[in-house]
């Protein structure tokens, strides 16, 4: 009976050994395909920010319809640097007066809903 407990606890030892090994590398790997300009960039406080400013009304001014138009795959955008440089540029156009991380934090949401930058 104790050998057989033994057993179960080594192959139970074994599996959460495998389970964390496996969860490590999963974080990696979604780690590893966040651009380094956009690590620990904070996505809820972006996804806000983009909610409550005036970015979809401008967007619909300049492309029409509900404005997601604007992030065309093939378009000027095409770096995660770029898109980072052009979120800042809207912050001064509409002097929108975003501190650095919420433009980064903006940046990040748009690459992860639009962009797809690596």
């Amino acid at each position: 009976m104790t050998r057989l407990l033994t057993q179960r606890a080594r192959a139970l030892a074994s599996a959460s050994a495998l389970a964390l090994t496996l969860l490590g590398l999963a974080s990696q790997l979604a780690s590893a395909q966040v651009p380094a300009i956009f690590e620990g960039a904070d996505l809820q406080l972006g996804a806000k920010l983009i909610a409550d400013s005036q970015c979809v009304a401008c967007h619909q001014r300049r492309v029409g319809g509900d404005g997601s138009a604007i992030y065309k795959p093939a378009g000027r955008i095409n770096s995660p640097g770029l898109l980072r440089g052009m979120v800042e540029q809207c912050n001064l156009e509409l002097n929108l007066t975003l501190f650095p991380e919420e433009v980064t934090a903006i940046s990040a949401v748009l690459n992860r809903d639009h962009y797809r930058f690596k």
